[in-house]
């Protein structure tokens, strides 16, 4: 009996712990709800200005070309557009017509000397007339003249090399001419631009900011967009020229090589 009202006892005591432990986190719960309704009533929410930032940060590349196009007077951004146009249509074919021109040397080396072996001359020059390139087109001049000597199949192929090397740097001058351009365009703007603030204050008879500002924006923009289209430009001109650095050199090496197999297939007869 005396342990049954021990226990009574204590199962009294702890769910009167809990009761006041309960009590006084409703009241923190409260109290918590009360401070932030009043810190709410004390700072108002602010407006959200993320999406405005957004906005202004995700603005189109296009859209920020076009705006400075027009701040920069159409009149004068429009002549280095125009070099930029012409110099890339200019550079992409010449960039394409260069990747068709590369030959895999060893490959129609390999070629020419089984034909050599097989054929003689005229299966080898059905192999090279066959292959697109410079390089084949040296070897089909140079098989041509087998008839006649090793010392005249290297003439052959050394003219015919310059002829080829002349085909493949086909219209880099005009690349070259636009990037001179582009910038001198671009000066010509800014002397135009800088004559206008300079008219704009005389007639004034006073230095505002307002009345320099326009002229030196145009004058700005476009010494900006004509050295823009000479660097890029310039950047598909050393690509190119690069490239036919690359052919160059495998045609004068695919050309010994050449020599070399019709030399040993004269005295392997």
């Amino acid at each position: 009996m005396k342990k049954l009202l021990l226990l009574l006892m204590i199962f009294g005591v702890c769910a009167t712990g809990f009761n006041v432990q309960a009590q006084d986190d409703a009241m923190d719960q409260a109290q918590d709800s009360s401070a932030m309704e009043q810190a709410a009533d004390e700072f108002p929410e602010q407006p959200d200005y993320t999406d405005e930032l957004a906005e202004e940060e995700t603005a189109s590349f296009d859209q920020v070309v076009k705006q400075k196009f027009i701040e920069g007077d159409p009149t004068f951004m429009a002549l280095p557009l125009i070099c930029l146009i012409l110099g890339l249509a200019i550079a992409i074919e010449r960039i394409i017509s260069l990747n068709l021109s590369t030959t895999n040397t060893s490959k129609l080396l390999s070629k020419v000397e089984d034909a050599l072996e097989s054929g003689g001359v005229e299966a080898a020059k059905e192999v090279t007339k066959s292959t697109r390139g410079p390089v084949a087109s040296i070897f089909t001049q140079g098989l041509m003249r087998m008839s006649e000597g090793i010392e005249m199949v290297e003439k052959s192929v050394i003219s015919y090399g310059s002829v080829e090397m002349g085909r493949l740097e086909r219209g880099l001058v005009w690349i070259s001419l636009f990037i001179a351009l582009a910038p001198m365009l671009g000066f010509m703007g800014t002397v135009i631009g800088m004559i206008g603030a300079f008219d704009a204050i005389q007639a004034a008879g006073d230095i505002s900011p307002s009345l320099v500002a326009g002229g030196i924006k145009v004058a700005l923009l476009t010494t900006v967009a004509g050295l823009i289209v000479a660097i890029i430009l310039q950047l598909f001109y050393n690509y190119c020229v690069s490239k036919i650095d690359s052919i160059v050199n495998s045609m004068e090496d695919a050309s010994i090589s050449l020599v070399d197999l019709l030399v040993k297939h004269n005295l392997s007869k």
